[in-house]
């Protein structure tokens, strides 16, 4: 099969190879996918360049999300998911067939049946971005009637995350750093949108009863964080980027706050497969839209690496 894969960690464009690798059969519990998109997210471009530690077997074909159809079952898969449209989720999580390549092969439960009014475009989006956002929103029950304010509304996590909190019945806040991005924000749902960069952002912010924050970046925003919080407040971490943030520990004992740091790889299953079903069901009701995106071939990752890496506002997909 055609595949992009590396063999060690580095820039993009010196350690992507795109060639034929042998075409993987799916184990015991596991489903073959022939992929037709396969999705980029920040994780990916992270595991790749050696940010994120991690060992790989020989080779490593990359990302986590796409889709496709399955094309193949292992022992004790019903035959019958044979031909059923799937997204995919953490594909490419402890397993060295990411979705990179015209097929895949993951754990059965980690192909997700891809409603037939979405198409694969769409599908390609969700997993990573879409499951964290619904964890970070709803690992905690429902939200309907609170305030919450999402950080970087026009990312990938963002955008999902506005999405979804304003089809589960919350008022919704969105940050973002120019008109472009604010336009996306509003599209997806938001009821306000701030520029963070404005002086008087704070001002704006306040007052709003907020409850929950969703935290793209804890050293950047922590101080905003606590000026416009009310007791109770819970700010949920789902980035690492930049530097590790000081805590400013009398600051926050004084503002009744709580700090939730969540990494998708290891939250707890019975949350992780409650958070997939809140997608899911967004998904069916045709809650989660196609966000503003680029495709490229496969021939073409290393660009699309460099791309999502410089912070393009757009999602970016690979044509298998």
């Amino acid at each position: 099969m055609f595949a992009a894969r590396y063999e060690k960690t580095g820039p993009a464009q010196d350690v992507f190879i795109i060639d034929q690798v042998e075409t993987p059969e799916p184990g015991e519990g596991q489903v073959r996918v022939k992929i037709a998109l396969s999705g980029v997210n920040p994780t990916d471009y992270k595991g790749r360049n050696g940010a994120v530690s991690r060992t790989f077997d020989g080779f490593q074909i990359p990302h986590h999300d796409g889709s496709g159809v399955i094309d193949a079952v292992g022992a004790g898969v019903d035959p019958q998911r044979i031909g059923e449209r799937v997204w995919t989720m953490l594909a490419a999580n402890g397993n060295r067939y990411g979705t990179a390549a015209q097929f895949c092969v993951v754990d059965s439960q980690l192909a997700r049946t891809l409603p037939d009014t979405a198409d694969f475009e769409l599908g390609a989006t969700l997993g990573v971005p879409a499951v964290t956002a619904a964890y970070c929103l709803f690992s905690d029950g429902p939200i309907a009637g609170q305030t919450v304010l999402v950080h970087g509304g026009a990312g990938a996590v963002g955008r999902a995350a506005v999405e979804l909190a304003a089809w589960a019945g919350a008022r919704v806040i969105a940050t973002v750093s120019n008109d472009a991005k604010a336009l996306v924000a509003r599209d997806a749902g938001a009821h306000v949108v701030v520029n963070y960069t404005d002086s008087d952002a704070i001002s704006q912010l306040s007052g709003h009863g907020i409850s929950r924050v969703i935290e793209v970046n804890l050293a950047a925003n922590l101080e905003l964080d606590i000026a416009i919080s009310q007791p109770g407040m819970k700010i949920v971490c789902y980035a690492a980027d930049g530097p590790d943030p000081v805590l400013p520990r009398r600051a926050l004992m004084t503002a009744c706050v709580t700090i939730e740091f969540m990494l998708l790889y290891n939250v707890e299953s019975d949350k992780l497969w409650e958070s997939v079903a809140m997608v899911e069901d967004a998904l069916a009701q045709g809650a989660l839209t196609m966000p503003p995106h680029k495709v490229l071939p496969l021939s073409e990752i290393a660009a699309a690496h460099d791309l999502v890496e410089a912070g393009s506002t757009q999602r970016v997909l690979l044509q298998v």
